[in-house]
């Protein structure tokens, strides 16, 4: 996701869109297998680096990391 003044804001139930910045991020450095073995705390820490992420890390929890991965697999599949 772009750096843009002028985009929405994301927050943690945008699991779609966290899942586009993180491949358009790291791209296809991470395969379905690999996403799933990354810790929740990277994970999370990757999230709140984010442009235009506005959720903070005491709203996060472990159901929306999960989405988020399981989100990204399904961003990695459609671009493979």
């Amino acid at each position: 996701m772009t750096d843009d003044k002028f985009a929405l804001p994301i927050h943690w139930n945008d699991y779609e869109d966290i899942a586009m910045s993180l491949y358009e991020k790291f791209g296809d450095d991470f395969g379905e297998s690999k996403i799933y073995r990354i810790r929740f705390t990277e994970l999370l820490d990757w999230v709140l680096s984010l442009p235009n992420f506005a959720g903070t890390r005491e709203e996060s929890n472990e159901g929306h990391l999960e989405q988020i991965q399981s989100a990204w697999v399904y961003e990695w599949r459609d671009n493979q």
